[in-house]
């Protein structure tokens, strides 16, 4: 405990936690009082040097482990934004350099994206069942950052809006044909259809979110017009007028930055335009965290702005708009987090407390990423010929205000239940 012991009277500055270790051993940090305290135990012997070795992948698979406990009426979450919310150096530079390169290189080799390699790590997580991921989704199964034009909306609005959003920034006309590149569960693909008669092409490379999509498109008697694929984008064939790629460039990784905007730049029309929706870095390019890699997205990368700019000026796109979204993911991913511990014996029951306390633990840790850390949402709108884009951005709140006008927003089926 001695060293785990160091490192917090480091860390806690503000508030106040309590950690009990295995032997009954009381420690505190911070200010405050114990009451108000949160409060975290240590299960065995040697959970605390676990932890201390490799915080950052310790502290996660000693919750996932039950080697620590987190006592009511906190949870994970609580535990999670304090710590994080705490100042302190940067962890990674605290290393030293030849731990901070061995990081590094491991975080570039992982995200060398072969087409084997891609679709088994975007299987890994992408084909969990479809019962799990309606446990904390919304209805749509739209699975990336909502957009909350107020912080007090539900997250089926805040859906709701974001799709809206996108459309707008797609300037899209009837017939036109969209390429939708990882296509999710096929909520986008059948919304621009809906709102504007377009054919849309959705590819993805996790076999039951083509199957599922295509159910959908069938059900709506639109399988002619939306169409889902299993097949790597690299692929594709054809000419598009719009394409969007919504969450996907993620799972990309930086050295494919500049081969996955050519590629997109063949498929898109001289007077298309493509809109990239991605997770970004406020600052420079930077690694994947060992825990991430390792337990929610082997070959995920996080890019810079700077990474996927140099990228598209290298592959000749021109940029017509950026757009930094900040605290929009925040608040789907707390969302994402209560949704889920509402329905911790259904997903128990799907996989196993571990899998659950694994899911927390990655959704608490997320949102901390957007609520303290250095992570925040990109809108890249990108042309061939500048004049496909009016030539100012009036036009985009406009069209998605009308656009959202346009739809209710359900109700989460549990949502009044749980409250």
């Amino acid at each position: 405990m001695w060293l785990l012991d160091k490192m917090l009277k480091t860390l806690v500055h503000r508030g106040r936690l309590v950690v009990t270790d295995h032997d009954g051993k009381v420690y505190r940090y911070g200010e405050g009082v114990d009451a108000e305290a949160i409060a975290i135990r240590l299960t065995d012997k040697g959970a605390a040097f676990h932890i201390a070795k490799d915080p950052r992948v310790g502290a996660g698979e000693a919750y996932m482990d039950g080697r620590l406990v987190v006592e009511p009426p906190h949870d994970i979450r609580d535990f999670v934004l304090f710590v994080t919310s705490q100042k302190r150096r940067d962890t990674l530079r605290a290393r030293g350099p030849l731990r901070r390169a061995g990081e590094v290189i491991a975080s570039r080799i992982d995200q060398f994206n072969r087409r084997s390699a891609s679709s088994r790590n975007v299987r890994h997580h992408y084909d969990l069942t479809r019962q799990f991921y309606e446990q904390f989704l919304d209805e749509d199964r739209q699975y990336s950052m909502a957009y909350y034009r107020d912080p007090a909306n539900t997250l089926e609005r805040a859906q709701i809006d974001k799709k809206a959003l996108i459309a707008a920034k797609l300037r899209l006309q009837p017939g036109m044909r969209v390429l939708d590149i990882g296509g999710g569960w096929g909520g986008l693909g059948l919304y621009l259809n809906r709102h504007f008669g377009c054919e849309v092409l959705g590819v993805s490379l996790a076999p039951d979110q083509v199957r599922f999509a295509n159910e959908r498109a069938e059900a709506a008697g639109v399988a002619d017009k939306v169409r889902f694929q299993l097949i790597d984008y690299r692929d594709v064939a054809g000419t598009f007028n719009r394409i969007t790629s919504v969450g996907m460039i993620e799972h990309v990784g930086a050295p494919n930055f500049a081969e996955y905007f050519a590629k997109t730049r063949e498929l898109l029309a001289d007077d298309g335009i493509m809109l990239t929706h991605t997770i970004g870095r406020r600052g420079p390019p930077g690694t994947t965290d060992k825990w991430t890699r390792k337990y929610i997205f082997p070959g995920g990368y996080i890019p810079a702005m700077s990474e996927l700019v140099s990228a598209l000026e290298r592959t000749r796109w021109e940029i017509a708009d950026i757009e930094v979204l900040r605290y929009h993911y925040a608040y789907t991913l707390a969302e994402w987090y209560r949704r889920a511990t509402l329905h911790e014996a259904e997903i128990t029951a799907l996989y196993d407390a571990r899998m659950f306390r694994m899911w927390q633990f990655y959704l608490a840790g997320a949102e901390q990423s957007f609520r303290h850390g250095s992570m925040v949402n990109f809108h890249i709108q990108t042309v061939k010929r500048r004049d496909a884009v009016p030539m100012t951005r009036d036009y985009i709140s406009a069209e998605a205000a009308r656009l959202s006008a346009l739809d209710d927003a359900p109700q989460w089926h549990l949502a009044s239940a749980a409250e």
